[in-house]
């Protein structure tokens, strides 16, 4: 037995530290989700919250097809379409064949708080990322920050591979035209 399938046997059980254990191993993996497809800081807390909500309540369900993670992330995604499609809030309206369509980035370098943060990279990564669609977002930081892989990515998000690996190739593409246009190299 898995210490997935373990896990998720206790929590049938009743144990409830086996679910928090559940929710401490994949509150990242939520957040990431919903913290890049959601902007309001409270739906964001309320939408991690439902998630975990939806996986208590449906993880008789789960049939090991897919690893736990990739099961809960799938969740997440879902929960996030939901709930932006109630707001009708665009999703994937801010994507296109073209790339031009973004806009483009004003430079900060002489901005005080850029200024402050001028030699931390990831704090650069991270604002530059944040400017990107929510599906590229998402995307971005399942592949880099929670090292998934392509596959598990296109099962949460319901994409072909091929798909996710072409939106990952693009956002990165976007990215690097950033950094390149908007940082001096001495920044980066």
């Amino acid at each position: 037995m898995t210490e997935s399938n373990a896990l998720v046997q206790k929590i049938l059980a009743g144990d409830k530290s086996a679910f928090r254990t559940l929710i401490s191993d994949n509150q990242r993996l939520v957040g990431h989700v919903v913290y890049r497809m959601v902007k309001s800081e409270s739906d964001r807390e309320d939408l991690c919250q439902e998630v975990f909500i939806k996986v208590y309540n449906n993880l008789g369900r789960f049939r090991f097809e897919s690893k736990l993670s990739t099961w809960i992330a799938r969740i997440a995604h879902n929960s996030c379409l939901n709930f932006l499609e109630k707001k009708k809030l665009p999703l994937y309206d801010d994507l296109g064949d073209d790339e031009t369509q973004f806009e483009p980035v004003a430079d900060t370098r002489y901005q005080p708080d850029i200024i402050l943060s001028k030699n931390n990279l990831s704090a650069i990564l991270k604002r530059e990322i944040d400017k990107l669609p929510a599906l590229y977002k998402t995307i971005v930081t399942l592949f880099h920050l929670d090292e998934m892989s392509y596959a598990e990515i296109g099962q949460t998000m319901k994409l072909p591979e091929g798909t996710v690996k072409s939106y990952l190739f693009r956002a990165r593409k976007v990215l690097k035209e950033r950094l390149q246009t908007g940082y001096d190299r001495g920044d980066l």
